[in-house]
């Protein structure tokens, strides 16, 4: 009979700091005691390994009902429990991380970073580390080694080597993420985001609206002297948002999607979710935005094909008709 000393305060312990439980570690032991005892006896499948509460260890032949305990065994199995147990803590701890950290995709996260490396940055997210992809880094952007930011964790994926935590500063749901964080009545359910179209480092379009008449959707966003959209653009390093008021009214949407651009005659086809924008000569830049960009966001925003032009374009497009 072979005991294992102070075997209810060791397995207590690693119970409270590692959180694997005692049942767990038994059944560990037991396969690490008859690993050991594979090796000494030339018909294994006959052996059970029976533990005591006390620690006590046993191994009996089934088929003679007897104990067949080597004298010199517990140097042995103590060696194999050992490594097996080890084993079981590395994969408990990675199975812990998994589902902690499986339970957070979606939410924000604080990370420090590490170090740079050739694809991207290594970097600290609570206890563990992870990787954050360039892909991942909003375009123009440069983390410094001991810099805090802010990720949006986006998958968890099991590897050989353990989970490996999928980050973003870049997904449009880090934006959505980050408004809730500095807007409280989001959260509250008196403001609803309802749509998101971004250009990471460029631009973000967000439409917002309020459940309350009373409050405004996108004055709220904006906060006091624009504090709480300052609060979020220095996040995402100056990135610009426009805050667009939602309406179920698709050319009252078009039209504030279309911002900073005004004075807009929106022709809309349902069926074709398409719009013709008509607009004066002097906000047609500001409609179609630098490379395209504020009506390429606009289209993502509303889910409309959206086409623009000015109103002179169209006097002359009508004019060259009549003139056939």
């Amino acid at each position: 009979m072979k005991k294992a000393p102070n075997y209810k305060a060791m397995f207590a312990e690693i119970e409270r700091e590692r959180g694997i439980k005692e049942a767990d570690l038994v059944s560990a032991l037991k396969d690490a005691l008859m690993s050991a005892a594979k090796k000494r006896f030339p018909n294994p499948d006959d052996l059970e390994v029976i533990i005591e509460n006390d620690g006590s260890a046993k191994i009996f032949d089934k088929i003679k009902g007897i104990e067949v305990t080597p004298s010199d065994f517990g140097r042995l199995a103590a060696q194999t429990a050992k490594q097996v147990i080890l084993q079981r803590i590395r994969e408990a701890e990675k199975q812990g991380t998994f589902d902690e950290f499986t339970g957070k995709i979606g939410e924000i996260a604080n990370i420090v970073v590490q170090c740079p490396e050739y694809s991207g940055y290594l970097v600290n997210i609570g206890r563990i580390e992870t990787f954050l992809a360039n892909s991942e880094v909003i375009p123009g952007e440069t983390l410094m080694p001991q810099e805090r930011v802010k990720v949006i964790i986006k998958e968890v994926k099991k590897t050989s080597k353990g989970p490996l935590i999928v980050i973003s500063r870049t997904d449009p749901n880090f934006i959505k993420k980050l408004f809730e964080m500095e807007i409280p009545e989001i959260k509250q359910g008196i403001l609803e985001i309802k749509a998101i179209s971004r250009e990471p480092g460029k631009r973000t379009k967000i439409a917002v609206f309020s459940n309350d008449s009373n409050i405004g959707a996108v004055g709220t966003c904006i906060g006091p002297m624009g504090n709480r959209i300052q609060n979020i653009t220095k996040e995402i390093k100056n990135e610009r948002i426009d805050v667009i008021e939602w309406t179920d009214k698709a050319k009252t949407y078009i039209a504030n999607a279309l911002s900073p651009a005004k004075h807009l005659n929106v022709k809309v086809n349902e069926e074709q979710k398409s719009a013709q924008v008509i607009v004066p000569e002097k906000e047609l830049s500001l409609a179609i935005g630098r490379d395209g960009q504020n009506v390429r966001l606009a289209v993502r925003l509303t889910g409309y094909r959206i086409d623009i032009i000015s109103e002179e374009k169209l006097e002359e497009f009508k004019k060259s008709k009549e003139g056939k």
